[in-house]
């Protein structure tokens, strides 16, 4: 190991990902940037993952394998930030190809802009296979100042295994948020958005895998009530007023949330904003995200499209939840 420190410490976490694993690594260790080390924690994985690492740790001397119990993804993230030995970090998912060039590209344009703390750069959408997937959202926004108009847009931000950060910047705010689960990453850019300056390369640097198991697709209810809470709390801070989540390890439920932040309305407009974001969802329809669609059209909510909703609870196979929403829309 070389005596002074890499210039790039690469971050990766991974828990059972022997699928697409091998590629991941394969990808890395073929960028033409070369000054990096390679942390990757396997959190507790009970399938091959900790063989493949061993096999390419015994390959390559910049991979340096952390093998140990599950902790979750917040704790491993965590982890990986204090154990980097490098000023920049490199973010990498375990289901994600990094085109070859990814690291010079960012490395390139951080050296020349030493304001800029977090740079993403655009995606290339795959499937489970590598085929393209059709993605409707916008390309992630270029220069800070659009970066702070997506947010008041409610518009995608960063991709975070798209992402090169100064380390010390991020440890400066506390690293990722135990609160946030499944969402930490949208949670951390919204904090580093008033202490430094974001950009993303308009360049397709990663390419990003969509596929039914990945934890955004298991989770999406969770998730997408962290995000809405973690843009409230992105707007108490601008305001002027106490961040509650700071300082706490889990957020409460929503009802409680109008309690958590000291005022009324918070819990209502958590469901107002996630509810018209579980109608396509077949995982947010099927747990606890329709009781926050019921809650939220009993709470004078847009139906708009509702109905078709009840037409696509049958098709998701959920004939019960289907007559309760037409009976919610026919009552109240």
């Amino acid at each position: 190991m070389s005596i002074l420190p890499p210039r790039i410490t690469v971050a990766l976490s991974v828990y059972n990902g022997e699928r697409f694993l091998a590629e991941a690594i394969e990808s890395v260790l073929g960028q033409t940037f070369e000054d990096f080390e390679f942390l990757i924690v396997d959190d507790g994985s009970s399938d091959a993952t900790s063989v493949i690492l061993q096999h390419y740790a015994a390959r390559d001397t910049r991979i340096r394998p952390i093998i140990r119990e599950n902790r979750g993804l917040v704790a491993s993230l965590n982890q990986l930030l204090e154990e980097a030995r490098a000023p920049l970090i490199a973010r990498m998912d375990a289901d994600d190809i990094a085109a070859p060039t990814r690291f010079a590209r960012q490395f390139a344009f951080l050296d020349a802009n030493p304001a800029v703390g977090v740079l993403g750069s655009w995606t290339t959408d795959i499937n489970e296979v590598g085929a393209p997937h059709p993605v409707a959202a916008p390309d992630h926004p270029v220069t800070h100042e659009d970066f702070l108009a997506a947010i008041d847009c409610g518009l995608p931000l960063l991709c975070h295994p798209a992402v090169m950060y100064r380390r010390d910047i991020v440890r400066s705010v506390g690293g990722y948020h135990a609160a946030f689960r499944h969402c930490e990453d949208l949670d951390l850019w919204l904090r580093l958005a008033t202490v430094t300056r974001i950009a993303n390369l308009p360049e397709r640097l990663l390419h990003y895998r969509h596929y039914e198991d990945q934890v955004s697709s298991r989770h999406a209810t969770v998730q997408q009530v962290g995000a809405a809470v973690a843009r409230i709390a992105y707007h108490e801070r601008l305001a002027g007023r106490h961040d509650p989540t700071a300082q706490i390890e889990a957020l409460p439920p929503i009802e409680q949330l109008d309690a958590l932040f000291g005022r009324e309305g918070i819990a209502q407009a958590v469901r107002a904003r996630v509810a018209p974001g579980l109608l396509y969802s077949r995982s947010g329809l099927r747990d606890e995200g329709f009781d926050i669609l019921l809650r939220y059209i009993k709470d004078g909510g847009d139906r708009a499209g509702l109905w078709r909703t009840v037409g696509r609870l049958i098709l998701f196979g959920e004939p019960a939840r289907a007559a309760s929403l037409a009976v919610t829309l026919l009552l109240d």
